[in-house]
């Protein structure tokens, strides 16, 4: 573990906080001329609510620049301070879910954390990218591919890198299961839309 007891850990964790609060979403959305994503389908500001928009080309701009958030955030600390990189991963994540320009209120996490894994051991990056296409094409839930793919990432991770970044595998799995709280809840009740469904307006829970 580490004890944040210099000046330069908190830069670094700051900093990848605030790469990781950048709103991808509502910045594509006013760049692209679209309905603010908060106003419509999940409300929620990633990229499966973008595509709902009916853009494909801001839903990948959308992904690139959450996942790239993730990237910048580790690649930052490994220049400064390499001992931080996982965390400064960890708290971009945060960043991304709990944003400070949007009160707090963000993604829920599943790109940003690819970015973050990509950056620290590509070979579990792709079992996870895997992992989710295939889950993802079958059922056709962006929710549960990406539940099933961070319930699996600690167990990819004690076989590409040891013991390493199961820590790591294991806090971002317990930030997706958060956020994706509620899309549990409608799974369980066979309400949760999926992939390529039509946007509609947003539900009070995201």
């Amino acid at each position: 573990m580490i004890t944040l007891n210099t000046f330069p850990d908190i830069i670094v964790l700051t900093v990848a906080y605030l790469f990781g609060s950048i709103p991808s979403g509502l910045l594509v959305s006013w760049l692209s001329d679209l309905p603010d994503p908060r106003t419509m389908g999940s409300g929620n500001i990633g990229t499966t609510n973008m595509l709902r928009l009916g853009d494909k080309k801001a839903a990948l701009l959308t992904l690139t620049i959450d996942v790239l958030k993730g990237s910048f955030a580790v690649v930052f600390a490994l220049i400064f301070m390499p001992a931080l990189a996982q965390w400064a991963g960890i708290v971009a994540v945060i960043g991304h879910i709990w944003p400070l320009w949007l009160m707090f209120k963000g993604g829920k996490g599943v790109a940003t954390s690819f970015g973050v894994l990509l950056m620290l051991n590509w070979i579990l990056t792709l079992a996870c990218f895997g992992t989710w296409t295939t889950f993802a094409i079958m059922t056709r839930y962006s929710s549960l591919a990406s539940l099933i793919t961070f319930l699996l990432s600690s167990f990819y991770a004690l076989f590409v890198s040891g013991e390493s970044l199961v820590i790591t595998c294991l806090i971002l799995t317990a930030l997706i299961f958060w956020t994706h709280r509620h899309n549990i809840d409608r799974l369980r009740k066979g309400k949760e839309p999926k992939i390529g469904d039509p946007t509609s307006p947003p539900t009070t829970k995201r």
